[in-house]
């Protein structure tokens, strides 16, 4: 099922983002380390919040919140990047995991709007 695959790498994703906080506080940045590991692992915690929503608009709302928070995410990694805290293959191997995330946030959540306006208008229709 989709979502296990989105729960799973937004979960490994999470790990990663820890891993990367705990070598910028090791480098006594706290700043950026702070926003990235909130946003970081925000993700999947909201992926896995949206698992057992209370219907279709809160599931979507859940992935909603988890896409802006991967959005930040990928934010942050750039501008850790661009001020020199990782190298390139580090950035790019995370910058591709929070890209794989938000495609499939994205997929889910227009797949999830369709499901609902395919349901609401088998519902008018058989009234």
């Amino acid at each position: 099922m989709r979502n296990d695959e989105l729960s799973n790498q937004s979960l490994d994703f999470a790990v990663s983002i820890i891993n990367l906080v705990k070598e910028l506080k090791a480098k006594h940045e706290s700043v950026i380390s702070n926003q990235i590991g909130r946003s970081g692992t925000s993700i999947g915690a909201n992926i896995r919040e949206a698992q057992y929503a209370h219907g279709t608009a809160d599931f979507i709302a859940k992935l909603q919140i988890a896409l802006k928070e991967a959005n930040e995410t990928g934010y942050w990694l750039e501008l850790l990047y661009k001020t020199g805290y990782f190298t390139e293959p580090s950035y790019k191997s995370l910058d591709s995991a929070c890209t794989s995330i938000r495609i499939m946030l994205i997929s889910s959540i227009k797949t999830a709007k369709d499901r609902r306006t395919k349901e609401k208008k088998d519902h008018y229709e058989s009234d």
